[in-house]
């Protein structure tokens, strides 16, 4: 077995696991947050802080991991981040108060960031611009499986154990994942780039945001992710109090959104040698508007039944999936010798947006889906805007695959 098998096969997987464990931990609590409310006898947006702070934590953890990353390595990094998950997930079993529980969320997410990141970094220290979009849309459909359970898990385990159960839960697949890492991952980072501090970090994502095409890309990620974010801050509230049904049924409801990304992912990966990644793009941004609209439709039609929310957004969310992994490889490829920083600053912009959204979800929220349907056409929106500006009209299908050479060849001589 050649070293480059191994990596398309084992390392691929094993980088799918410790990308998953973000969106796990910020998705096996979400079957909970009614109940943590009622626990703490909080309101909505203090309860809601469970969820918005630890993703605005992940978008802490992305801009920092990045720069440190293209210095120390991947490998060091990783395991440090995976270090820190397992603390902030010991402290949200043991939280007595929300205020330790969001402490603990907080902990655990910026942890938990470290894979998001350096995944898709070292993606593209092992494979050159042409081909990482595809192999990143195999890591993501690979990677989507154990996110698309961790709701269902989460709401097994709040009915059986409470939900301090779901922290154990992290911190033991944490534990799992260093152990792994820390014998199985070689180091990916050829040469390091120097890192001098935060001036320095703020200069390197100066020069990132100077690129008009790096911005488009990052953007059009970051409000394809505050689409899948809006869903599932408001998801559970609307399940359990507007339609009435049992936590542990938004779980399983819940396993229809990844698996619509899943699909998307696959549908990338498929095309993405025959498809401009530009013109893949446009059809997931398309496919997602018509899902959000079609549950427009539904709602004013008075289909009141979690199927007639969760089918149609299942197929925003398959759009999406269509449109992140051609997305974060441009974006990334635009500065092949700063890949830890550009998907860094691109995760960062992804999180931080995707946070607002969701405390911006819980303010608005009426009783109804039209406040969340609303916010997630809006960022649909922007996403093709950010894409049509950034971008323009040079790569919508019409130009040649050698244009992706090009454009990392530019950013090579740039950087």
């Amino acid at each position: 077995m050649t070293d480059r098998d191994y990596l398309s096969k084992r390392l691929i997987v094993l980088l799918a696991a410790t990308s998953a464990l973000g969106p796990s931990a910020t998705q096996i609590l979400l079957p909970a947050v009614p109940a943590i409310r009622q626990d703490f006898a909080v309101s909505d947006d203090v309860a809601q802080l469970t969820l918005s702070l630890s993703m605005a934590a992940i978008a802490l953890g992305t801009l920092t991991y990045g720069p440190l990353s293209d210095k120390y390595g991947r490998k060091p990094i990783i395991m440090l981040g995976l270090l820190i998950t397992v603390a902030g997930s010991l402290l949200c079993a043991l939280a007595g108060t929300i205020e330790t529980l969001i402490a603990g969320r907080f902990v655990q997410a910026f942890g938990a960031a470290v894979g998001l990141v350096l995944a898709r970094a070292i993606v593209r220290d092992v494979y050159g611009p042409a081909e990482s979009a595809r192999v990143i849309a195999t890591l993501v459909m690979v990677m989507v499986v154990i996110p698309m359970i961790s709701p269902a898990v989460g709401g097994e385990l709040l009915v059986r154990f409470g939900w301090q159960a779901t922290g154990t839960a992290i911190a033991v697949f944490s534990m799992v994942m260093l152990a792994m890492i820390g014998f199985s991952l070689p180091e990916t980072l050829k040469e390091s780039v120097p890192f001098e501090g935060l001036g320095s970090m703020l200069r390197t994502f100066g020069n990132l945001f100077s690129s008009r095409v790096f911005t488009g890309y990052a953007f059009c990620v970051s409000f394809v992710s505050v689409v899948f974010f809006s869903f599932i801050a408001a998801g559970p509230e609307i399940v359990v109090s507007v339609m009435g049904r049992p936590a542990n049924e938004y779980g399983y409801y819940f396993i229809m959104m990844p698996g619509g990304f899943m699909a998307g992912s696959y549908i990338a990966r498929h095309f993405g040698m025959r498809l401009h990644g530009d013109r893949l793009m446009l059809i997931g941004m398309t496919i997602a508007i018509v899902g959000i609209c079609l549950a427009f439709a539904l709602q004013l039609a008075g289909y009141r039944h979690p199927l007639a929310l969760f089918a149609p957004i299942s197929l925003t969310v398959l759009g999406n999936g269509i449109t992140l992994p051609s997305a974060q490889a441009a974006a990334i490829n635009q500065f092949p010798k700063l890949a830890g920083s550009a998907s860094g600053l691109t995760g960062f912009l992804q999180m931080t947006l995707s946070a607002a959204a969701a405390q911006l979800v819980a303010a608005v929220y009426n009783g109804t889906a039209y406040p969340l349907l609303l916010i997630m056409l809006t960022a649909s929106i922007l996403s093709l805007i950010s894409f049509r500006l950034g971008v323009g009209l040079r790569n919508t299908g019409l130009a040649a695959r050698s244009d992706v050479h090009d454009h990392a060849g530019s950013a090579d001589s740039r950087s």
